[in-house]
């Protein structure tokens, strides 16, 4: 069979894909990939071939409209979540000549695409072949984003005829079951796995010392946002708690701005690291509440303190927080007392640990890559 992937919208729905891609071709199957253009190097660099069909980036796609004037920033958290939706689905218009072209040439048995990469259903709908959707994060559509993304759609899916976004024919999903949405319908369950590029690794990256460790990050987007850049770790890393010496504290950061903290503070390691190796020697992961970085640690059975770099990064990790294994601030730019004061908590109660191993329990006891991939197979007569 072939099994058309469609990616796109930074590099989570990326590395949300990798591992069922990999499972598809392990089981004898044909894959491509079709990607935005700046997603071309993650995805070959993961084993994946792939095919550009997109110049435009996540970036324009979010942040301007169709005709590329300006668009004014939410400021709330449904104005969030709407604008997220309607971002999301520009970059899947955009996508979408590209993404017919590869299948028109290729013909795909099956087209497989993350909850938000809407060329996906419109592709299954042009080619009459079945729908995989799949979730890359903890479930968190709303009918705001989703009818947000509906909106934006309007005149591709006008061209089919339609006056909705075709359904899939299989739904499968990664989030755990105890902290599920109520809403969220039906699915076929899915275990996690990272899917995340590697490195070369050094010792400390797999085993602590005998301190406290406690690693920060901020995603890959801290490069190009001040605000989840120097501004998000300074504090931090200058404050009291984990500043002073007594825990160990390692920085996820791409090079650029973890070179600019190293030159600052030299005790800190800082760099680009594996999440997923580093994870499971943490006491605890501050972060910035990406849905990727969030699996990650729930996976590791990692304790995490989510201060969310927008209002809506709040959404998914509430049944978290409730379940006992995080807590989530009001934002990443609190004040740094609250945020150590939470590190403090966290760090002296053996319950957030407990918890976050019940998460890591249950991911692992569901269906594999593999195991879903001889679903999809049972799709195409």
């Amino acid at each position: 069979m072939r099994f058309l992937f469609v990616v796109g919208g930074g590099s989570a729905p990326v590395h949300a894909s990798a591992p069922l891609a990999w499972a598809a071709r392990a089981a004898g199957h044909e894959v491509l990939v079709a990607s935005p253009d700046e997603n071309l190097d993650l995805v070959t660099g993961l084993g994946l071939p792939a095919r550009g069909v997109t110049a435009l980036g996540m970036g324009d796609a979010m942040l301007k409209d169709r005709q590329g004037n300006w668009l004014p920033m939410p400021t709330s958290e449904s104005t969030e979540m709407d604008f997220a939706g309607r971002g999301f689905a520009r970059l899947s218009a955009a996508s979408y000549q590209g993404t017919e072209e590869l299948a028109e040439a290729w013909r795909p048995d099956v087209v497989i695409g993350g909850e938000y990469n809407h060329a996906a259903p419109l592709i299954a709908h042009k080619f009459s072949i079945p729908l995989v959707s799949h979730t890359w994060a903890i479930y968190d559509r709303t009918d705001i984003d989703w009818q947000g993304a509906t909106d934006e759609l309007r005149p591709e899916l006008a061209a089919f005829g339609l006056d909705a976004i075709p359904d899939p024919d299989l739904f499968v999903d990664i989030t755990p079951p105890t902290v599920r949405p109520r809403h969220a319908g039906p699915a076929q369950p899915m275990r996690w796995a990272p899917g995340n590029p590697q490195i070369a690794l050094e010792p400390w990256m797999y085993a602590k010392g005998d301190r406290p460790r406690v690693v920060i990050t901020s995603g890959s987007r801290s490069v190009f946002i001040p605000a989840l850049g120097l501004d998000f770790f300074r504090p931090l890393l200058g404050g009291a708690v984990l500043g002073g010496g007594d825990i160990e504290v390692i920085v996820a950061a791409p090079e650029p701005v973890a070179a600019q903290l190293r030159a600052e503070f030299p005790d800190v390691k800082a760099g680009f690291v594996p999440l997923d190796v580093v994870a499971p020697t943490a006491d605890l992961v501050l972060h910035h509440g990406g849905g990727v970085t969030v699996m990650t640690l729930l996976n590791a059975g990692t304790p995490q303190l989510v201060l969310p770099e927008i209002l809506a990064s709040a959404i998914p990790m509430r049944p978290v927080d409730e379940f006992g294994a995080s807590i989530t601030l009001p934002s990443h730019t609190g004040p740094v007392e609250d945020t150590e004061a939470a590190v403090s908590k966290m760090l002296g109660d053996a319950s957030y640990r407990a918890k976050a191993g019940e998460l890591a329990a249950e991911i692992a006891s569901m269906p594999s890559q593999a195991e879903v991939v001889k679903v999809i197979e049972g799709l195409v007569g």
